[in-house]
Formats: C-alpha cells, sequence, structure tokens
C-alpha cells in the first residue's frame, strides 16, 4: 500500500474504545490479518493558507474539498523517503495522488519551487495546487497505526490509529516531543474500500453497536489550536481592561 501513487476508495471513520477495539479483533478472526509493518508511527506537516482556509472549508463539509500533506513512516532521518500527497473528497470518495521523495528534496521543494528532476504528473498537480493556494506548513499531527487487510476481500484495509497528537511549533517530521494528544484512551478506526463492504463485516459492526463518525484529525488539531487562540485573545483583551481601570483610579 505504501508504493502506490493513485487511491480511489471509499473510507469511514469509526472511535473504539479499548473494549471495543479488543471484541472487534477477536470477532474478526481468521477474516484479517496484520500487515507485515506491524505497528508504526505516521508523521505528517499538513499545509494550508495563511487564514486555513482549506481546512475551514473542510469543516463545512461541502461536496467537494482537498488537502495537501508531506508524510513520512517511522523514524525520519535526512536520507529518508517521504510522500507529498494531495488527498481530496468529492460525494464520500477519496481520491489520493503522491509523489515519493527524499526528505530534503521534498522540503527544498517546497519551500522555495526548486525541483532538479522532471516532474511527474502527480508533482504538476501538487504545482498547481501550490501556486493556486501557496500554502505554508500549518500543523504537525502524528499517530501510532496498526493496519489490517482482507483475507478474502483483496480491496478492504483496515487502520487503527492510536495516540493522536499534534503541535503547531517546530514544523518538522524527524520531531515528534512536544505534542497535544487528540483522543487519549481511544482508537480510530478507518475502513476502506473501492466498494461495498463483506457482508460478515457489515454484520460485525451492527453486533457490537459500533457506528460511522465523522472526525479529521487535522479539523481536530485546527479546532484544539483555534481555541487556544481565542483564550490567549481574551485573556489579552482582560489585562488590557484591567489596566484601563487601573489608569482611571489613579
Amino acid at each position: 500500500m505504501r508504493d502506490q501513487n493513485v487511491f480511489e476508495r471509499v473510507e469511514k471513520k469509526y472511535r473504539l474504545n479499548q473494549k471495543q477495539y479488543d471484541m472487534f479483533l477477536n470477532a474478526a478472526g481468521e477474516r484479517i490479518h496484520r500487515d507485515e509493518y506491524g505497528l508504526y508511527t505516521i508523521r505528517n506537516i499538513y499545509y494550508d493558507t495563511s487564514h486555513y482556509d482549506l481546512i475551514r472549508r473542510s469543516i463545512d463539509k461541502p461536496k467537494y474539498k482537498e488537502k495537501l500533506r508531506l508524510r513520512g513512516y517511522g523514524e525520519i532521518r535526512g536520507d529518508s523517503e517521504v510522500f507529498l500527497e494531495i488527498k481530496k473528497k468529492y460525494r464520500g470518495v477519496v481520491y489520493k495522488r503522491r509523489a515519493k521523495l527524499p526528505v530534503t528534496q521534498a522540503r527544498l521543494y517546497l519551500e522555495s519551487g526548486i525541483f532538479t528532476e522532471k516532474k511527474s504528473q502527480i508533482l504538476r498537480e501538487i504545482d498547481y495546487f501550490i501556486r493556486f493556494y501557496q500554502p505554508r506548513p500549518k500543523i504537525y499531527l502524528a499517530y501510532d497505526r496498526e493496519a489490517f487487510t482482507g483475507n478474502e476481500t483483496e480491496n478492504l484495509r483496515i487502520t487503527v490509529d492510536r495516540n493522536i497528537r499534534s503541535r503547531s511549533h517546530r514544523l518538522e517530521l524527524s520531531y515528534d516531543g512536544e505534542c497535544d494528544i487528540l483522543n487519549p484512551g481511544e482508537y480510530l478506526m478507518e475502513i476502506k474500500v473501492s466498494d461495498a463492504y463483506p457482508m460478515w463485516l457489515a454484520n460485525l459492526l451492527g453486533e457490537l453497536m459500533i457506528y460511522p463518525i465523522s472526525f479529521s484529525k487535522y479539523g481536530t488539531a485546527y479546532g484544539r489550536l483555534a481555541e487556544y487562540k481565542r483564550d490567549r485573545l481574551a485573556e489579552n483583551e482582560m489585562g488590557r481592561e484591567e489596566k484601563q481601570i487601573c489608569f482611571q483610579v489613579y
């Protein structure tokens, strides 16, 4: 899956507690198997306009939305390869196109627009996206993932993310500290298929009362950041008001 450059599929998300997670894996039994990577870390830097237009539009749940991110797997060093991705969603169907680049080359391209090799079709699409939106790095977002594949249904992929964390400073993939945890004690499961769910999976979700939710990791991180900024602004306004009162008294 990590070597694919183009995806087109339906993705649905489910929030699980520890009991639901254990029950789901136990009940799924031999229908699914873990992929060869085991439990691994995914690190992302999300790019947006100066006023966060992309995520603000996404939160409004339009029929069409898109985002740009830089993604790496595991530990990121100077020679690591990463993915520059455009992710689009139209009427519930997710389209993802990505290009694999050395992290140093990806950073140079994003910061200055310099790219020394011939650009692929996907990079030309990313070029257009960057010229149109002029995005800048906004939020670091990481999580630990366990992925499963269907034994009978090849196009079935299930991912379970835990320890979802983010920060809005030190926006580099190689550093994973100073983060705010978005979902302590919970798991975020995503079921990804190119068409309909297999019947056994639909029945299992119903039996366990696991229902789809609307949840955006980037949207949640942005919401936390916006709330923090509002609180700080309110504190500053209160501080200015107190100074004015003191000035009037004296």
